[in-house]
């Protein structure tokens, strides 16, 4: 059963979301059994949720979908929880980014294989 490309970038989203969450855990719980324990928690949801985006997607849109949202959700991340400092350059890295998924999103890298 084919799963449609929108829900494909709804599980490479969570994807990336499950893999900032790792890196949120491993800086914000103190017992250390707990926290490794929730790292590798989200990290097996984190390819769980990968491996299915790539029933919809290419390679390519999973993966740059999964590190975009992991990008972001992590630089926010830091700034709300634990006040690190967002420069200038960060925010035009990230609208670059953006911009890039979108025009992954909407290329016909799937269309142009079939045909080939």
């Amino acid at each position: 059963m084919a799963v449609s490309k929108k829900k494909g970038y709804g599980w490479a989203v969570s994807a990336g979301l499950n893999a900032a969450f790792a890196a949120i855990s491993a800086k914000f719980i103190a017992p250390q059994l707990i926290r490794y324990g929730m790292v590798i928690l989200f990290n097996v949801m984190m390819w769980g949720c990968y491996v299915n985006s790539l029933k919809a997607l290419s390679s390519l849109q999973a993966t740059v979908t999964n590190f975009a949202t992991n990008f972001l959700s992590s630089g926010l991340a830091g700034f709300f929880l634990f006040e690190e400092p967002l420069s200038p350059k960060w925010f035009a890295g990230a609208l670059l980014i953006v911009v890039g998924v979108f025009i992954l999103s909407k290329s016909s890298v799937e269309e142009k294989t079939n045909k080939g």
